[in-house]
């Protein structure tokens, strides 16, 4: 699957848009500026089993390491996501 995953900064999401329907993941910008809350994750029912929240979630991690920021795990997609793929806990 050709994913094209975005970030909108302004609406705090990052989604990707899948036979017209978006998948999105969620986040909080802490006051800090530097931490990101990831709060929840939401794929129609329809489009799961196919990976993309993992796409995406993997692309907004990726994000947060290249933008030296930090991120909390609020959603258990993500904390779990985290545990199963321990590349990522250095965000943490």
């Amino acid at each position: 699957m050709n994913l094209k995953i975005e970030h909108n900064p302004e609406k705090e999401r990052f989604y990707a848009i899948v036979e017209g329907k978006t998948c999105h993941l969620d986040y909080e910008t802490l006051p800090d500026g530097k931490t990101l809350d990831f709060q929840h994750t939401y794929t129609p029912p329809e489009l799961r089993g196919r990976q993309i929240m993992y796409a995406i979630t993997k692309f907004a991690l990726e994000y947060a390491i290249e933008n030296n920021l930090k991120v909390i795990p609020s959603c258990p997609y993500v904390s779990d996501f985290i545990d199963n793929n321990p590349e990522y806990k250095k965000v943490l």
